[in-house]
């Protein structure tokens, strides 16, 4: 016997968050019509058991401990369907957290002493941003005024 979109929906969302976007775009992938899963969704949206604020909140936590930048972050949950608006309230690009953060996941790859040759500041710099952190963010951590 088929399980139900809800069923479907539930044994996603117990094993992490989801997005609403992320989680319709998964069911309609099973074989669900999307009227079907729009309606579930919004029932388990109604029930609090779906929630796009949860998820943005877990997914920045998530990524902050595994040290992504803000910019990163910002790209990865656009492509999950969160609006920019709900992004906004749960990540703030220029809060000084992010510079700590950088600082420390520099210091976690390169060490303590700071780059004294350009080609490895460079090099620092590119992998920091590659992470998602800004320019700014970056500059600061890689400067050796502390």
């Amino acid at each position: 016997m088929a399980k139900s979109v809800r069923e479907a929906a539930m044994d996603l969302l117990s094993r992490r968050e989801h997005s609403t976007c992320e989680l319709q775009q998964k069911l309609v992938r099973k074989g669900y019509a999307e009227e079907e899963v729009a309606s579930a969704l919004q029932r388990l949206a109604d029930e609090n058991l779906l929630s796009d604020e949860r998820f943005v909140e877990a997914f920045v936590h998530s990524r902050q401990t595994r040290g992504s930048g803000p910019r990163k972050i910002i790209a990865e949950l656009s492509q999950k369907g969160v609006s920019e608006t709900l992004i906004s309230q749960y990540l703030d690009e220029r809060s000084p957290v992010w510079i700590d953060l950088a600082r420390e996941v520099r210091v976690r790859k390169f060490g303590a002493a700071l780059p004294e040759e350009y080609r490895e500041k460079a090099r620092q710099m590119r992998f920091l941003q590659q992470r998602g952190f800004t320019t700014e963010q970056i500059q600061n951590v890689v400067r050796d005024d502390d």
